[in-house]
């Protein structure tokens, strides 16, 4: 089942990319307490995602943070190592928190998986992105396949 506006996250792992490694943490203690602006990507380094998503993100931060956003957080199905990577290459290390979903638990447990088999990428999460408050989910943007609209920063500055 696919999760909406008004549910609570689920409680699956993540792995946090942090200077001194990775670090697992609980989603449902990550996102408490506080407003954070969470978008998932197909996959690190793909074109999409490079060229526009996260650096849409990182471009908008501080008018996201004006809002009321406390942190910007992005997920994908790819182990921590590659999301550090993708973070220092796009110079988002600054302004956005990777958060891996190497097994794609997250995605799975939202409902929001994608077969990217036709690529060689197996089973990944959908783009989207949403506002999460206090571990509940404010707003969700989910893409349909192959569009890049409604999961974007500047479409979620004007839902704010």
């Amino acid at each position: 089942m696919t999760i909406t506006t008004g549910d609570s996250l689920p409680d699956t792992k993540l792995v946090k990319v942090t200077e001194g490694g990775p670090e697992q943490v609980s989603a449902a203690d990550y996102f408490k307490g506080r407003k954070v602006a969470l978008f998932s990507v197909p996959g690190a380094f793909t074109p999409t995602c490079s060229a526009k998503h996260l650096p849409g993100f990182v471009e908008k931060a501080a008018e996201l943070k004006a809002k009321g956003i406390d942190e910007i957080v992005c997920t994908a199905v790819n182990d921590a190592f590659v999301m550090g990577a993708w973070a220092k290459n796009a110079g988002a290390t600054d302004s956005v928190t990777m958060l891996a979903d190497g097994n794609g638990d997250f995605a799975e447990a939202v409902g929001l998986t994608m077969d990217g088999k036709a690529f060689g990428m197996g089973k990944r999460g959908q783009r989207f992105s949403m506002v999460v408050n206090d571990g509940v989910v404010e707003q969700l943007n989910v893409e349909a396949p192959g569009e890049f609209k409604v999961s974007s920063a500047d479409h979620m500055l004007e839902q704010l």
